[in-house]
C-alpha cells in the first residue's frame, strides 16, 4: 500500500526491537512507533507497543484505557504546533519521546513565503498560451510581478487545502479552508517566442516593498521548426501534470513520437497533452510535427492471445480507457481513412467499432464476448499491436494456471510494524509460502517474487509479472494508516485494484474473506499501486489485516489462523477463476 509506518516516518526502521511471539508473558515495555524526534503535520499521533499485560502501563500518568490480551496497545493522542513530550511507563521502565507537529509558517513582515516564486524551475510554453504566476504572501498585500517590460497584477486567490490521496484511507479528505498566508495569481498572454527570463516579484504592505526574482525563467518557444519526442523507455509514463504528484496516464509504447510543446523543469508537454520525464525520451529537430493516417484494421489469433494490428505512418500516442464491458483505444494525431475492419470470429472480441474524432483523433471500441484477461500494447515498426489475452483453460481444479505471488517488502524495507516489532515483511513471506502449498496442491504452478528476506525493487515485480504473464498476481500486504488514523478502532481485509479485469477479482476475494473468516472488510479501492498496474493479467493487492491494530495483530501472527487464511484464499481464488473461465 502507498500508505505505511515506514512511509510516514522512515526513520523508524532504525529503532531496534526483538520479535515478540503473541501470548509471551513478561514483555519488556517498548514503543515501535514513532520513533524519538518524529516530525509530522497531522492533528494526532498513535502510540503503537506493548508491555506487559498484567500491569498498566501510563502516558503522561495518565494510563492507556485499551489494550489487547496479551498487552499490546495504539492509542491515539491530540498534538499541539511544535513539541509534544510522551513518557510511558510500566513499573520500574520508562520511554520517552517526544513528537513535533509541523505547521506551515507565514512569512513574516514584508516577505514572500521561501520556494513560493512561480515558476520554481524553468518553463517553456507556445506563443499565445496562457502563462500564469504566483506568489504566497501575507494576506491583504499588493503583489505583482514583471517580466521584460510587462507588470502583471496579481490578486490573492480563495485558498483551500486539498488533503493527500492517502487521507480516503482515513476518511479525511474533505478540502479546508487555508489561513494565511495567501495565494496570489496574475496570468498573461505571450505574443511571440523568445526567453522571457526569471519574473521580478514586488510585494507592498504597511507602506514597505520588497522584490525578489523567481528562480525559473520564462521561455516562448518558436512555432517552427518543431522539437520532437521519441519514447526511448520500454514503457513511457505519461501523466496529467509535470511531477509525480500527477495522475498516470496510458503508458506510452516504445517508439512513440510526438511533437513537444512545453517544458517544465525535467518534464516535457507532448502535443496531445501529457507529460513524460526528458529522459525517458530522445528529442530532435523536424520540419513537421509526427502525425498519421489510419486505413484499414485487422486481427489474428496466437496461442492464448488476440492481436489486433493497427498500420499507420509513425507511432502516435495512444490512451486506452477499460470499463466492464468495453475497452476504447483512442490514436492521437492521426486521420481516419479507414473503410475495412477484420475481426476474426474471436473468443474475446464481439465487435470492434470506430469513429473519428476531429481534427485528428480516431477511436476504436472493442465489445466483449468474453472479457480478457489482460492486454499489452507495443510497436512493431509504425503498426501498433494490441494484444488481449484469453482466458486460461483449466484443468482440475487449478491445473493449467499460473499464479504469481509476491510478499511485499523484503530486506532493509520493513513495511508496517506489529505493536512487539513484528515487521510486516516476514508475514507476508509467511502467508505467501502457506498459499503456495495451497496452490500447488491444487495444480496450480506458483511462482514466487521472493522466497526470502531479501530487497526486491518494485520495478522488478513488475517486471517479473510482465516476463511470467501469470492467470493472476497477487500482492501480499498487511496494512497501517497515516498519522492522523485511528490504530485501535481501524481493522480488517482491504483489497487494492487498477484495471478493469481485475476490479472484480479484488470484489470477491474481499467478499470471501470477510464472510468466510468473520474478518471486519476495511474496503475495496480503485489505488494507482506499482503491484496494481502491471496490465497483462487481474493483478490485486491485498491488505489482509493492520499491523497497528493490538487485537488484530494477534490474529495476523497466528500461526494457525494463517494456516486458515492460506487455505481460505485459494479456496476463493480457485473459486473466482473457475466462475470465470
Amino acid at each position: 500500500m502507498t500508505v505505511r509506518q515506514p512511509l510516514i516516518g522512515l526513520v523508524a526502521v532504525t529503532l531496534t526491537a526483538t520479535a515478540v511471539l503473541p501470548g509471551q508473558a513478561e514483555t519488556p515495555l517498548r514503543v515501535v512507533y514513532p520513533p524519538d524526534d518524529h516530525q509530522t503535520t497531522a492533528e494526532q499521533i498513535f502510540l503503537i507497543g506493548t508491555g506487559d499485560a498484567t500491569q498498566p502501563v501510563l502516558v503522561n500518568g495518565e494510563p492507556i484505557e485499551f489494550r489487547s490480551a496479551t498487552g499490546h496497545f495504539a492509542p491515539s493522542y491530540p498534538l499541539e504546533v511544535g513539541e509534544n513530550p510522551f513518557v510511558l511507563t510500566q513499573g520500574e521502565e520508562t520511554v520517552t519521546l517526544t513528537v513535533t507537529r509541523l505547521a506551515q509558517s507565514p512569512p513574516e513582515g514584508t516577505t514572500f513565503l521561501e520556494g513560493s516564486l512561480l515558476p520554481t524551475v524553468d518553463i517553456a510554453r507556445q506563443p499565445g498560451e496562457l502563462v500564469c504566476l504566483g506568489a504566497i504572501a501575507p494576506p491583504n498585500a499588493q503583489v505583482s510581478a514583471s517580466l521584460r517590460s510587462e507588470s502583471i497584477a496579481l490578486t490573492p486567490q480563495i485558498p483551500v487545502d486539498l488533503p493527500p490521496n492517502s487521507a480516503v484511507l482515513t476518511g479525511q479528505n474533505t478540502p479546508q479552508p487555508q489561513g494565511a498566508p495567501t495565494a496570489y495569481e496574475g496570468c498573461f498572454v505571450p505574443e511571440g517566442p523568445g526567453n522571457l527570463g526569471a519574473p521580478t516579484y514586488s510585494l507592498s504592505l504597511n507602506g514597505q516593498t520588497t522584490s525578489q526574482q523567481a528562480a525559473g525563467k520564462v521561455e516562448i518557444l518558436a512555432p517552427t521548426p518543431f522539437e520532437i519526442a521519441q519514447v526511448t523507455a520500454n514503457s513511457g509514463t505519461a501523466r496529467t501534470g509535470p511531477s509525480t504528484n500527477y495522475s498516470r496516464l496510458t503508458p506510452l509504447p516504445r517508439g512513440t513520437r510526438a511533437a513537444i510543446t512545453g517544458r517544465e523543469g525535467d518534464w516535457l508537454r507532448l502535443d496531445y497533452g501529457a507529460w513524460i520525464r526528458a529522459s525517458e525520451v530522445e528529442t530532435f529537430s523536424s520540419a513537421a510535427p509526427p502525425t498519421s493516417i489510419i486505413r484499414s484494421v485487422s486481427s489474428r489469433q496466437i496461442p492464448g492471445w488476440t492481436e489486433v494490428r493497427f498500420p499507420l505512418q509513425t507511432a502516435v500516442p495512444i490512451s486506452l480507457e477499460q470499463t466492464a464491458d468495453t475497452l476504447t483505444l483512442t490514436l492521437y494525431n492521426t486521420t481516419p481513412q479507414t473503410d475495412t475492419i477484420y475481426v476474426d470470429n474471436d473468443p474475446v472480441v464481439e465487435r470492434l467499432d470506430w469513429q473519428p474524432i476531429l481534427p485528428d483523433q480516431a477511436e476504436y471500441t472493442f465489445r466483449w464476448r468474453d472479457r480478457p484477461w489482460g492486454y499489452q500494447t507495443r510497436y512493431e515498426g509504425t503498426t501498433l499491436v494490441l494484444s488481449l489475452r484469453h482466458p486460461p483453460e483449466l484443468g482440475r481444479a487449478l491445473e493449467g494456471t499460473t499464479i504469481l505471488l509476491d510478499p511485499g517488502h523484503g530486506g532493509e524495507e520493513l513495511g508496517a510494524r506489529g505493536p512487539d516489532g513484528t515487521p510486516e515483511k516476514a508475514v507476508n513471506l509467511r502467508v505467501s509460502e502457506l498459499l503456495r502449498q495451497e496452490l500447488e496442491s491444487r495444480g496450480a504452478t506458483v511462482v514466487m517474487t521472493r522466497t526470502e528476506d531479501v530487497d526486491v525493487s518494485l520495478g522488478a515485480r513488475m517486471d517479473q509479472i510482465a516476463q511470467v504473464e501469470p492467470t493472476v498476481a497477487l500482492s501480499i500486504h498487511y496494512n497501517a494508516l497515516p498519522d492522523s488514523g485511528d490504530a485501535i478502532n481501524t481493522a480488517g481485509v482491504g483489497m487494492f485494484w487498477y484495471h478493469a479485469q481485475a476490479h472484480d477479482l479484488a470484489a470477491f476475494l474481499h467478499d470471501y474473506l470477510v464472510e468466510t473468516l468473520d474478518r471486519p472488510s476495511y474496503g475495496v479501492f480503485w489505488n494507482n499501486l506499482a503491484l496494481t498496474r502491471p496490465n497483462t493479467a487481474p493483478s490485486v493487492l491485498l491488505e489482509l489485516g493492520f499491523m497497528i491494530n493490538p487485537t488484530e495483530f494477534e490474529w495476523i501472527t497466528d500461526p494457525a489462523s494463517q494456516r486458515q487464511l492460506a487455505t481460505t484464499l485459494a479456496d476463493g481464488l480457485e473459486l473466482w477463476i473457475r466462475q470465470h473461465n
